[in-house]
């Protein structure tokens, strides 16, 4: 049986006490709604996912996800789970046979108690199941219902499971010493933990490679942090947006700080032809400067063969969304700040007044970290923590083939609707 979230003592009264209420609610006239209100301190406390020290890329991750394939593997040979529909728009207040099949389907992967009851009211004790359901996720906790979260409780059961095993698989895959400070990227989840004697000291969310930019999975080492640095406008830029800008408004460049360069010697814009190609002849490169520059202020050096990093980003709305696959393959990191700090732990560069004065300075530096530090640019969609909480996030590049799209896909393949320098952000200097 899959392990369920404990509720005893006074809430495990309070859960019967929510069951009852509907035929209460009926002799009062109907109204169920605000008494199911007045409940959800207690039910989203109980319910809250509390994130886990455990790396991802662990001996007890790994322990832990095979032992979730087991009870899996009992899901689904109970027949899984049922798909629901209308459901799109359920909060709160709801009330449909909807949420009667909401509360199942919660019930049968753990994020519902089955003493919940069956009423079709969403109440707390739903809001606060949706809520787990969306942390494990990786969608924003909302505690409502919307067209993401109805497509990752869709998909059925024995998907599930494959994601599962095949990730053990990739899991066992680092079992090696991986350093005593390493850092992970999980590219699905569009997450950076850094590590330090076996626990997690940091994780930030991150923006990675759109489908057909895929980030690459590969081991690498930070070998240095690049402060306030410059950047070169790819040849694809060039072409394709830069030119059309500056047919629209001459002034784009020079607003967005963007220098032309014939070898060594920089030319103005007005000298150029922007109706033909003679743009594509010369280089572009972007000043240092956190409000424009698409490095933002800081750019993470991990010598490898793709010409992929990691770094800051002046466009931080990204990390507030579900899905953040929106670079050319390189990946952007929130609360960089802390990031850079842990990195130069040690040195003089580590202090976050030094970071923040070499900031504002803007003058190009770079700082070392004490050693060379590990990086993993990990495939990981499915894990299991040893407190038993399952995650799985959607398999974006389609290495899995464990089911069909999601929503999630849809939305990256599509990708940013205007020109965004930041989206296409491979070459530096």
């Amino acid at each position: 049986m899959l392990t369920r979230v404990s509720l005893t003592g006074s809430l495990g009264l309070a859960l019967l006490a929510a069951a009852a209420i509907p035929a209460l609610a009926q002799d009062r006239g109907g109204s169920l709604a605000q008494a199911e209100w007045a409940q959800n301190y207690d039910s989203a406390a109980t319910m809250r996912v509390q994130r886990s020290n455990t790396p991802i890329l662990s001996p007890q991750t790994l322990a832990a996800t095979e032992q979730m394939v087991e009870r899996y593997r009992d899901i689904v040979a109970r027949g899984g789970w049922q798909s629901i529909s209308g459901a799109e728009r359920l909060r709160v207040g709801s009330k449909s046979p909807a949420v009667t099949a909401l509360r199942q389907r919660l019930i049968a992967s753990g994020d519902l108690d089955p003493a919940a009851g069956s009423s079709p009211v969403y109440d707390s004790y739903v809001e606060a199941g949706v809520r787990r359901f969306q942390a494990r996720h990786g969608l924003n906790q909302t505690g409502a219902m919307n067209v993401t979260t109805v497509q990752a409780m869709n998909v059925p059961a024995d998907v599930r499971l494959r994601q599962l095993e095949l990730n053990a698989v990739r899991l066992r895959s680092y079992s090696g010493n991986l350093g005593e400070r390493y850092v992970i990227v999980n590219i699905p989840a569009a997450l950076v933990e850094t590590v330090e004697g076996d626990h997690v000291a940091t994780r930030h969310a991150a923006g990675v490679g759109k489908i057909d930019r895929q980030s690459p999975i590969m081991n690498a080492k930070i070998q240095e942090v690049n402060f306030n640095p410059y950047w070169t406008v790819p040849a694809s830029i060039i072409k394709k947006d830069l030119i059309p800008k500056m047919q629209k408004d001459p002034s784009y460049l020079t607003d967005n700080k963007i220098r032309i360069f014939n070898g060594d010697r920089e030319i103005p814009p007005a000298q150029v032809n922007w109706h033909s190609d003679e743009a594509t002849r010369y280089r572009f490169r972007q000043d240092p400067g956190v409000d424009l520059n698409s490095m933002g202020f800081v750019r993470i050096n991990i010598p490898n063969p793709h010409g992929v990093y990691m770094h800051d980003t002046p466009a931080k709305g990204i990390f507030g969304d579900d899905f953040r696959f929106v670079s050319s393959g390189c990946v952007r990191v929130q609360n960089v700040r802390d990031y850079v700090s842990w990195i130069l732990q040690g040195t003089p560069n580590a202090n976050p007044d030094t970071i923040e004065s070499i900031i504002q300075s803007g003058q190009r530096v770079d700082a070392r970290p004490l050693a060379p530090i590990p990086v993993y640019w990990t495939y990981i969609t499915a894990w299991s923590t040893p407190d038993g909480l399952v995650q799985f996030r959607d398999d974006i590049y389609k290495r899995d083939g464990a089911g069909a799209p999601t929503a999630s896909m849809a939305a990256a393949a599509a990708g940013p609707r205007n020109f965004n320098p930041d989206a296409d952000d491979d070459q530096t200097n």
